[in-house]
């Protein structure tokens, strides 16, 4: 027997309103995946490769990794017209749904945040640069994927009226971008041809593209796919649409790195060349299955979760997300220049800041650093930013950089 919805209880469900609440199903602790980055080169469904990026990997290609720190290199204080000026500021700013805003900010706020938010954990974190990074959310209740891949969609209006606005700032400042989407009531799902994960890299696709249609100086993207969906009782977003999300994420990513080599534009994610679209990249992974812990000890309990749905974050998975992308902000490559206080130079290839990527000369001079002698536009003997100078996890992860992988 099919269950028909009155008309005008669509809208409310995918704004996720929780009318028809039901308790998270807390058994449910597991679903059986395998996160994208403990799969690795193994097959979900038997033909969908994990890794966070190409071949397996959770490496980003060499090429792709050099672009990214050539646009983290433009991300400057700006004045309200988007030019240069030392006393302007930086914006980092959230797009996307409900549980975005709710992890980055606040359920109900556009500037007034939670104090276990990212934003209230990074404004109370000495680490964070807090004179010229100014960090705001565009995120929103209700707005799924479809309402912001245009340039003329209203919630680009909401975003300057709401958020930047009231807070002093610009388009014009708006520089790196944290998107985490989604669609409510997928039905498809992998492998069909017409599955909600393909929907949702053309999506991403087409968002980056209007977000650098609007933010004229916007240099990054960092993306995250969904949490666990293992607990949900109600069809907003479950498994395994949360789990297949972060391949969207991953193939709009290898699109863009694949197209800027040389290997043509990806015909569901569209044309990112460097100079159409932002750099776009991996933010934090969020998605581990349940209970089951992954490789890196992330789990998620059903008591993280909204008591009305299984499927909103409840303050302690807000906590979670929210410290995790603070210390992805803080550690990554692409973010530490101008999200850092210390504007420390951690994990770069350009290890002697001559402008020249990975070369003997940055070999010569991080040894030399090592030794007790840096120069001054390189970066810290302490690579890897754990706060430790000098050690074996400094010089394994200076050749990871070097190789292209992560830090």
């Amino acid at each position: 027997m099919r269950t028909l919805f009155p008309f005008g209880l669509l809208p409310l469900l995918a704004l996720g309103a929780t009318a028809l609440a039901l308790p998270p199903d807390c058994n449910r602790t597991s679903v059986g995946l395998t996160p994208l980055n403990d799969l690795g080169p193994g097959l979900y469904l038997g033909q969908f490769q994990g890794g966070l990026f190409e071949a397996g990997s959770n490496q980003m290609p060499v090429g792709h990794f050099a672009a990214g720190m050539t646009s983290a290199a433009a991300v400057v204080p700006r004045n309200a017209d988007g030019q240069p000026a030392a006393g302007g500021r930086a914006v980092l700013l959230s797009i996307g749904l409900s549980n975005t805003t709710q992890e980055w900010c606040s359920q109900n706020s556009h500037t007034v945040c939670d104090p276990w938010s990212f934003t209230g954990q990074a404004l109370a974190s000495p680490l964070v640069e807090h004179a010229t990074l100014a960090i705001a959310n565009g995120a929103a209740g209700g707005q799924s994927a479809g309402t912001w891949d245009s340039p003329a969609d209203p919630n680009y209006d909401m975003v300057r009226n709401t958020a930047l606005t009231p807070l002093n700032l610009t388009e014009s400042q708006v520089q790196a971008i944290w998107l985490k989407v989604a669609n409510p009531q997928p039905m498809v799902s992998l492998p069909n041809a017409g599955a909600d994960a393909y929907t949702l890299e053309t999506q991403i696709g087409n968002i980056v593209r209007a977000c650098k249609s609007r933010y004229p100086n916007l240099q990054l993207v960092f993306i995250s796919s969904r949490i666990y969906a293992g607990y949900a009782s109600s069809p907003l977003n479950p498994e395994p649409y949360a789990y297949e999300s972060g391949l969207s994420v991953k193939w709009a990513i290898e699109a863009q790195s694949r197209q800027n080599r040389g290997l043509g534009i990806d015909p569901r994610a569209g044309d990112l060349a460097y100079a159409t679209a932002p750099w776009i990249t991996w933010g934090p992974y969020l998605w581990a299955d349940g209970l089951t812990l992954r490789s890196d000890g992330l789990t998620w309990a059903c008591d993280e979760f909204s008591a009305a749905d299984g499927t909103h974050p409840a303050i302690p998975a807000r906590t979670k997300v929210g410290t995790q992308l603070l210390d992805f902000f803080l550690a990554s490559p692409h973010a530490a220049p101008w999200f850092r206080a210390d504007h420390a130079r951690f994990c770069t290839a350009d290890f002697n800041g001559d402008g020249d990527i990975g070369t003997d000369a940055d070999i010569e001079a991080f040894f030399a650093c090592l030794g007790g002698t840096c120069c001054a536009a390189c970066g810290p003997a302490d690579f890897n930013g754990d706060g430790d100078p000098g050690t074996d996890a400094d010089i394994e992860a200076f050749f990871s950089v070097l190789a292209g992988g992560g830090c």
